[in-house]
This record gives structure tokens, sequence and C-alpha cells, in this order.
């Protein structure tokens, strides 16, 4: 653990590795979410969102990825069990009712809805307080509202293709 790293944080270390924890958490299943869509989509649409679903799954792996980085840099523990990721997660993971390409997109959006969210807050949390845990929560939100975009787009051209 990083001993300058928690120096320098001006915000309650334990609230702060407990919302990273969340984050962490909530990174996994969507990065899940993504992944088991590509291989559920059935539909005319379905290689572009595949293809897309696919893309998100690895940026949500990635977003996991510093995020557990930055936890242990502050001297926390990720969360070291699958079972515990629906638990701390406030953004949870719905098994998809259907499979068609706009039922998944819909879903993704509510998740990547939820994810900006947290990322907001993450930054108003830490913005003049932590500089490197903003810095890393602005680039995921940044990621998560084109995610919303392209979610928000599928939508449109899927309803477009079906009139």
């Amino acid at each position: 653990m990083g001993e300058m790293a928690k120096k320098i944080v001006k915000v309650d270390l334990e609230e702060l590795l407990k919302v990273l924890n969340e984050a962490y958490a909530e990174e996994w299943l969507a990065y899940y979410q993504y992944w088991l869509g590509a291989k559920l989509a059935y539909g005319t649409e379905k290689a572009s969102v595949v293809e897309e679903f696919n893309e998100h799954a690895t940026e949500e792996l990635k977003h996991a990825d510093w995020l557990a980085e930055r936890l242990i840099q502050l001297g926390g523990t990720p969360a070291l069990s699958p079972d515990d990721w629906s638990k701390l997660a406030h953004c949870k993971y719905m098994p998809p009712k259907e499979s068609d390409v706009l039922s998944l997109v819909k879903d993704n959006l509510a998740a990547e809805r939820c994810a900006i969210d947290r990322y907001q807050r993450l930054c108003d949390m830490t913005e003049g307080k932590d500089y490197e845990t903003f810095r890393i929560s602005r680039k995921i939100l940044k990621e998560e509202l084109q995610h919303e975009q392209e979610m928000e787009d599928f939508i449109a051209d899927i309803s477009y293709t079906r009139k």
C-alpha cells in the first residue's frame, strides 16, 4: 500500500474504499452483463450489437482493473469473491428476461445510467481532494457516457428499422 497515497487523500478513507469497492463490483457485473448479452443476442441487428457489447465488456473489465489498482494503492482490498459483487453493488445485474437485441440494449442502457450516476458521485466526492481517484473516475465516467449514447443510438436505429 502507498503510504503517501493514503496521506494525501482529503476524504474519509474508509468511505472512499467502500465506494471504490462498490464500483469495482459493479464493473465486474457490467462486464458479465455485456459478455453474456453478446452470447445470447439474436435479431437482425445482432452482428453490430454483439460487436459493441464485446467492446464494452472489454472496457468494463479495464475499469475493474483500474479500480482494483486504486483500492490497493489506498490500502484496501478489492472484493475477493464474485459472491460479494452483487452484495456490494448498487447498480445491480439483472439476468435478461429476453435475449432479443432491443431488450438487451435497453437492459444495458439502464445499467449505464446507473454507472454514470456512480462515477458522477465519485467525481463529486474526490474533486480537489483525491486527484488520482478523481482522474480515474472522470475517465470511467467519460466512457460510461459514451456507452449510454451508443445504447441510445442502437435503440433509435432498431426502432427506425422496425417501422
